[in-house]
């Protein structure tokens, strides 16, 4: 009996030891993959016809065939392929997340983006203008500066009515949780009570999101097929 019970205990101990042992490794290997800075330059770019053809991959073919390219250069956007019907497409990295993200500076980040003329008249200079801090070696602190001062100064402005966007693609890659999460369209407003949407409400296909410091409200909402017409996993 008294044989039995040690056997038990000596059990429940190993047991411990391996679970504490996990959880070590576990938060080791997190500290290995999160990013407190900027990697190097090489890491976030992209040969370039991959890159145009990604960012192609945003929206359906109808549109982003005939849309302007932009794609990363080593000081910032650069045009690729002049367009013809105002959409602007591109490759978003990491550092257009909110400064809160704690993948911020995650070289990994493939973000396809199609935007439509309002917003790439109002939206598409605030990515430009990030991309541009970023790649100058401008700490998030700094960016949060900056863009509170941009947009207090009216540099950068609230986006226009109609403001969207098409992310689509299947190539997208968003996070190590999302993953390439879903296709979805993206509408933005100055900053505004997500209550009058129905936003996250139990049942509602509308998410929201407000990067501070900037004036703006992001409603994503999902759709149910990729940009070359193929169905998308249930969500």
């Amino acid at each position: 009996m008294k044989r039995k019970m040690g056997q038990t205990i000596a059990c429940g101990i190993f047991a411990m030891l391996c679970l504490l042992s996990a959880a070590r490794q576990g938060q080791a290997e997190d500290a290995k993959t999160k990013y407190p800075n900027m990697a190097p330059i090489r890491e976030y770019s992209m040969e370039r016809s991959a890159e145009i053809n990604m960012a192609r991959s945003a929206a359906p073919e109808a549109i982003s065939g005939d849309a302007k390219i932009l794609v990363l250069g080593p000081h910032g956007y650069e045009t690729a392929a002049e367009g013809k019907n105002g959409f602007v497409c591109m490759v978003q990295r990491s550092w257009t997340a909110g400064l809160d993200d704690p993948e911020f500076w995650n070289p990994k980040i493939r973000a396809p983006i199609c935007f439509n003329p309002p917003a790439a008249r109002s939206n598409l200079p605030l990515v430009i203008l990030k991309t541009e801090w970023a790649l100058t070696g401008l700490s998030k602190a700094q960016m949060s500066d900056s863009l509170r001062s941009a947009f207090d100064k009216k540099e950068l402005s609230t986006p226009e009515a109609g403001a969207m966007c098409y992310m689509m693609s299947k190539q997208q890659y968003f996070s190590r949780k999302a993953g390439n999460a879903d296709p979805h369209l993206m509408f933005w407003f100055p900053q505004k009570d997500h209550l009058s949407w129905g936003a996250e409400f139990p049942g509602s296909p509308v998410d929201i999101h407000q990067y501070s410091p900037q004036p703006i409200t992001e409603f994503d909402i999902s759709v149910s097929k990729w940009s070359d017409g193929t169905p998308a996993p249930a969500q």
